[in-house]
């Protein structure tokens, strides 16, 4: 599919407010309009003083009259500004909108590929910096341009000779602006990629602060920050350097057309081709010519920074989407899921290498596998987070590319290892599972997940607030109430993506009775790295390498699969030592 062009994303989210923009145009033209017709008066008024008109009270109405539309002129101009900003304003909140659905209708992969300090940059900052663009160039560059190219043609209809001697400051200016793209080339792109840089370290030195404190390398990664904050202001620095000059050039020659009137207009009047009237209503003119060109190219930086601008927003809005049916054709027959043949590629290199796995309907299958083995992936492609390469996942006989992505999502409960909480209460978080749950709902699913007495022992129990990505609770409380959530969602399927592996044994313990009690009747797809948790699963599958070693019950893995026997008597050495070191203690 053609990607569309900087312009047509323009008139795209322009186009979202069609009333707002349109009537800011119409007013700014016509406040530039009133703004041009002292001008014309002011050459009518010269006109009547060298004919010999001596009536005051002429003068007077046509001083008023001009009085009159420079408050048009500017009440205009605040109208027109006041309707764009309002139509900005609610694009903008659109597009952050519509950048944070693209996000989900995209491949976790997608996702993936960038950090957040970059989303971040893009949703808020890059987004921000449109408004100059739809608020300010779309009704006033459009309106500061059509009006002199009217005036201009007015004024060929005067001499067409002094018409054309305005054309020769804007061709000098043209000169310049042609110089500073040409040196501009590049500085804006570099300036953007150093800022989202100095952006992703920053969050980078925030995020890993405690890290940083504990092994004493504060000095070092502050001069990674630092370095990134001073390329940062180079590469501005060194752009604007280029570019100042030939800008300035550009700002003062384009508007100035007296540069070419006053001696063209000079030596018309001097062989006698042109009349001293004419040559003063042209001078008038011209000179009224000015002001909107000015504003006019005052946005020349922001009409080249334009590209990058909504390239950086254009281009997750471009992103293909996992594609979906938008409605239910055909209803999965039970909770079966299936892979076949499936094949994975993340970031160029294929990670799973021909899956096929049958996982039963209210069984308890486990998946284990060394670390980098592919089973967080198989778990997300399950659960439709990213998109097969090739193969299929079916649903209840039905491949799950062919379900609508709210239904089949609806159909899955997903705790992964990197468990996140939003910034609001507890209640709020676990509540997420199910949209509109009452509050007795909740606190049901997190007794039923063995965490309703350590929410009661917090500050404000339900109520309190848990922190930016959880912050304020320990790795293993976050850990069960994102299961409460999951359990709150009562969904067919569950997937624990390691969701036990920082949780203390005695919650453990809790933890595993309390799912081993609500997911009868359900698929459970548990994805473990202490074997001991996994024994009486229905069916094991060991992965290694991104392909299936071998599947069957513990006691036949024991038996027949070498890479298994490993990793359990891994498992059992460190759980031994674990226990005398609590011993000797």
């Amino acid at each position: 599919m053609k990607k569309k062009s900087t312009l047509s994303w323009v008139l795209e989210f322009a186009g979202r407010k069609k009333i707002c923009f349109g009537g800011s145009v119409l007013l700014a033209i016509l406040g530039v309009a009133a703004s041009f017709i002292p001008y014309l008066l002011t050459a009518n008024v010269v006109g009547q003083l060298i004919a010999g008109n001596r009536d005051w009270s002429y003068y007077l109405q046509m001083m008023l009259l001009m009085a009159l539309c420079w408050v048009i002129r500017i009440t205009l101009h605040t109208l027109s500004t006041s309707l764009s900003h309002i139509g900005t304003f609610n694009v903008l909140g659109g597009i952050r909108k519509q950048l944070c659905e693209k996000l989900s209708r995209i491949p976790l992969g997608s996702v993936l590929d960038d950090n957040s300090g970059s989303y971040k940059n893009i949703i808020v900052e890059r987004v921000d910096s449109m408004e100059t663009t739809l608020a300010h160039i779309v009704p006033e560059f459009t309106a500061n341009i059509l009006l002199p190219a009217i005036m201009f043609i007015y004024l060929l209809t005067i001499d067409w000779r002094l018409g054309l001697a305005n054309l020769i400051s804007v061709a000098i200016g043209l000169v310049f602006v042609t110089v500073m793209m040409i040196k501009s080339k590049g500085g804006y792109e570099l300036s953007v990629e150093k800022t989202k840089k100095l952006n992703d370290t920053a969050v980078e030195y925030i995020n890993g602060i405690e890290v940083i404190k504990a092994f004493g390398q504060s000095k070092s990664s502050y001069e990674k920050f630092v370095t990134a904050a001073k390329e940062g202001a180079d590469c501005f620095i060194d752009w604007m350097r280029k570019c100042i000059w030939w800008q300035a050039g550009s700002l003062s020659f384009m508007p100035a057309t007296l540069l070419g009137v006053l001696p063209v207009g000079l030596l018309l009047v001097n062989i006698g081709s042109l009349s001293a009237e004419g040559f003063i209503t042209g001078i008038i003119l011209s000179a009224g010519l000015i002001t909107p060109l000015v504003i006019a190219f005052s946005y020349m930086d922001d009409i080249l920074k334009m590209k990058t601008i909504f390239g950086e927003v254009t281009e997750i809005l471009e992103r293909k989407d996992m594609v979906r049916p938008a409605s239910l054709l055909k209803k999965p027959q039970g909770c079966d899921i299936v892979l076949e043949d499936v094949h994975f590629t993340y970031k160029e290199k294929e990670v799973l290498h021909g899956i096929d796995m049958k996982i039963r309907q209210g069984e308890v299958t486990a998946i284990v596998g060394p670390s980098g083995s592919g089973k967080s992936t198989i778990a997300r492609l399950i659960d439709s987070l990213w998109d097969t390469d090739s193969g299929r996942i079916t649903y209840g006989g039905i491949d799950i590319k062919e379900l609508p992505l709210d239904y089949y999502t609806g159909q899955i409960a997903y705790v992964a290892q990197d468990n996140y909480l939003f910034d609001m209460s507890v209640m709020e978080n676990i509540r997420l599972g199910k949209k509109g749950a009452a509050d007795e709902e909740v606190i049901n699913a997190a007794k039923s997940s063995g965490c309703h007495d350590f929410i009661m022992s917090l500050e404000n129990g339900y109520d309190t607030i848990v922190g930016g990505a959880g912050g304020n609770l320990s790795g293993g409380e976050r850990q069960r109430i994102c299961i409460a959530r999951a359990m709150l969602k009562n969904a067919p399927v569950i997937i624990l993506d390691e969701a036990t592996a920082y949780t203390d044994p005695e919650n453990e313990a809790l933890v595993q009775s309390s799912v081993a009690k609500l997911v009868k009747g359900k698929t459970l797809i548990v994805i473990a790295h202490r074997l001991s948790t996994i024994m009486d699963a229905d069916k094991i599958f060991v992965v290694n390498g991104g392909n299936i070693e071998a599947e069957g019950k513990h006691e036949e893995l024991l038996s027949e699969c070498g890479l298994y026997r490993r990793m359990w008597d891994a498992h059992r050495m460190a759980k031994d030592e674990d226990i005398s070191g609590k011993e000797a203690v």
